[in-house]
């Protein structure tokens, strides 16, 4: 069934002063909408329950990309094919860029923005792991001011966030100081474009004297939010790369993880293809002695 247009309301203010003036007066109240990739998905199928909608996809303010010397800066309204096409973020972040590409079709990737990734807070987001991996920080901002917290405290369940009734995702940032990582990130679907992830692997690693002197995993599609792999990287650390490392690692990944069965694929499947793709990132990490 579909959704009838005259059971919403939008509202197009023009100025990220404005929008966030709106959610002052109605905290929880507006929708914001961007590209409109998830939100238009969930309208068409009538799953979208009558609401105010707000328009951010015109404002100025999130749609620009800023690099210092320490880090790099996205703003939340920036698009797939932005992150795609800014040579900053294709040399320096290329595991961001690469999930670009992974995120839908060109039509998708055109519309579709980083910060709606980020607020959809689903477990399958091909961005989500990336910026785990990447340690990134958000910028959240009200008419209350502005507060910056670790992207990995973020999502609290299931579609359940920190973002408050009144806030909006501002920009997404990211240190530049990842020289020496090795990087690596698998997404596992049906078929290799405009599919949702089974299954997401991103990692990174520092390496000294074949061994792994610092190591960062995160994973998709296998628990209730995108999970940054403490444990196993814990396992990891400071350890020669060989079979029994796979070993261990492996078995403190399926402790950390919760997959589910649903209609893409079952929990078994999910587990086992998540250890094989820790095989492969630790394989071709140099000075490794794991068994093809």
């Amino acid at each position: 069934m579909r959704a009838d247009p005259a059971d919403y309301e939008l509202a197009a203010p023009g100025t990220l002063e404005k929008v966030l003036a709106l959610f002052a007066d109605g905290p929880g109240t507006w929708l914001p909408i961007a590209g409109g990739t998830d939100v238009m998905v969930l309208y068409s199928a009538g799953k979208l329950p009558a609401r105010k909608l707000v328009n951010i996809g015109d404002l100025r303010e999130l749609r620009r990309i800023e690099v210092t010397l320490s880090e790099v800066r996205i703003g939340a309204g920036c698009t797939y094919t932005d992150l795609r096409q800014h040579s900053i973020i294709v040399n320096e972040f290329p595991l961001l860029a690469r999930a670009a590409e992974w995120t839908g079709g060109i039509a998708n990737q055109n519309r579709g923005t980083l910060g709606g990734n980020v607020a959809n807070a689903s477990p399958a987001g091909d961005s989500l792991p990336v910026l785990l991996v990447y340690d990134a920080d958000l910028i959240l901002v009200s008419v209350r001011g502005e507060r910056r917290i670790p992207y990995r405290t973020f999502h609290t369940g299931y579609k359940k966030t920190l973002l408050a009734p009144d806030e909006l995702i501002h920009s997404i940032c990211i240190s530049r100081n990842l020289k020496g990582y090795i990087s690596y990130a698998k997404k596992v679907g049906a078929r290799d474009a405009q599919a949702i992830s089974k299954v997401f692997l991103a990692a990174m690693a520092r390496i000294s004297n074949a061994t792994i002197e610092d190591v960062r995993l995160a994973a998709g599609s296998v628990g209730p939010i995108p999970i940054r792999l403490i444990g196993t990287e814990l396992a990891l650390a400071g350890r020669a790369i060989d079979n029994s490392l796979l070993e261990t690692a492996g078995k403190v990944m399926a402790q950390e993880i919760q997959p589910i069965n649903d209609i893409r694929s079952t929990a078994g499947y999910r587990s086992v293809v998540l250890r094989n793709l820790l095989g492969e990132f630790l394989q071709g990490l140099p000075g490794a002695r794991i068994d093809s």
